[in-house]
């Protein structure tokens, strides 16, 4: 396939070598096309558009992280960000007989923060060794009667190691206990069916792989668990009887609604559907194939070259992240980009994460400079 058509849809490529997708998906033309229809609407309409546009528009991004993600429109909510989307969720989990959360040493800090603020409940972290990955018996091996359920990632934003989800999810419905998956470093770039897996919730957002920018995030809930889940936080979009405007009547919505809050961003909404129609176009199984080309192409150049590479070996083991590590990565990160090379840091590593869009001379360009 000819990727070049793709990348000529991104602008940035006519001044940088971008390989910071994991940080922040590039800007679109599609994109940006349609944030531009949103403030048309907003300049020709007012308040009117959210009864013949923005509220049609809202059902229909529901429906197309659904398509993304294997599940039925009626398993997702919309939020402001996974921080948001957690909170609705963890704050419908009755701790009282089962206060215990597991989750690994090496999630992204939401999700540890998520559950460390809750005074009644207890929060395990199970190590990694390497700072890779965590294998999955070592959850199965934390979990007791106490567990009421694990977070964990679907792929480690510190090393792109993918996790087996499903492993997870059979062990802890073995145990009783539930699982919630945090997959903003997967999604769009790795094929995902939320039923197959068996997961109970999995929390995504626009800002990377999906290519819709900040300010919306996805919660997926099983369909049969909805109804057991009740938010201890509320906002209007949440209640079934919002056109009362009544503050006196709420009612749970029916479907995983129940979990949104307040008034919903309508620019992120329309950058987000542009985005997910771009991944929907080319199709999750085309760009995980692509994805593995160039991660491998990465990697092997990057090894190759000398550096110390903290990324899984195994290519079926790994998204599209490359961890490098360095003595000063923050420096680097600076010096890449007056080069015109846009990479990222964590911990002690540079961050690559090339998609789609990208080449192997991309890849060149940045090893190059970092073995320089």
């Amino acid at each position: 396939m000819d990727w070049s058509p793709w990348r000529d849809e991104f602008p940035v490529f006519r001044t940088k070598t971008y390989l910071n997708t994991c940080s922040l998906g590039p800007l679109a033309r599609r994109v940006r096309a349609s944030v531009d229809r949103f403030l048309d609407e907003w300049e020709t309409r007012g308040a009117a558009a959210w009864y013949d546009r923005w509220i049609d528009a809202l059902d229909g991004v529901r429906g197309e992280v659904a398509h993304v993600i294997g599940a039925a429109k009626e398993e997702i909510a919309l939020a402001p960000s996974v921080s948001v989307a957690l909170s609705a969720l963890a704050s419908s989990i009755d701790y009282r007989q089962r206060s215990k959360v597991v989750l690994s040493d090496i999630e992204f800090p939401t999700l540890g923060h998520q559950w460390l603020v809750k005074p009644d409940v207890e929060t395990t972290f199970v190590p990694s060794v390497d700072r890779v990955t965590v294998p999955p018996e070592r959850f199965e091996e934390a979990l007791d009667e106490r567990t009421a359920l694990v977070a964990t990632s679907h792929v480690y934003y510190a090393s792109g190691a993918i996790q087996d989800i499903a492993r997870v999810a059979r062990a802890a419905h073995g145990n009783g206990s539930k699982v919630v998956i945090d997959a903003y470093h997967a999604t769009g770039q790795l094929p995902t069916d939320v039923h197959a897996s068996g997961i109970d919730a999995y929390v995504t957002g626009g800002l990377k792989w999906l290519l819709g920018g900040t300010g919306i995030a996805f919660l997926y809930v099983r369909r049969d668990l909805i109804h057991e889940l009740e938010p201890r936080i509320a906002g209007w979009f949440g209640n079934a009887r919002q056109w009362e405007f009544s503050p006196q009547a709420f009612e749970f919505h029916g479907d995983a609604r129940r979990f949104e809050l307040g008034t919903p961003a309508m620019a992120a909404v329309y950058a987000a559907s542009a985005g997910l129609d771009l991944v929907l176009e080319l199709g999750v199984d085309r760009l995980r194939a692509r994805q593995t080309e160039l991660v491998n192409d990465l990697f092997d150049r990057a090894t190759d070259a000398g550096l110390d590479v903290k990324t899984p070996p195994s290519p079926d083991e790994r998204a599209g992240i490359v961890m490098v590590r360095r003595d000063e990565p923050s420096r680097d990160v600076r010096a890449l980009a007056e080069a015109g090379i846009v990479v990222d840091s964590r911990h002690d590593r540079v961050r690559i994460s090339p998609y789609f869009y990208n080449t192997p001379e991309d890849h060149e360009r940045v090893v190059e400079a970092l073995t320089r």
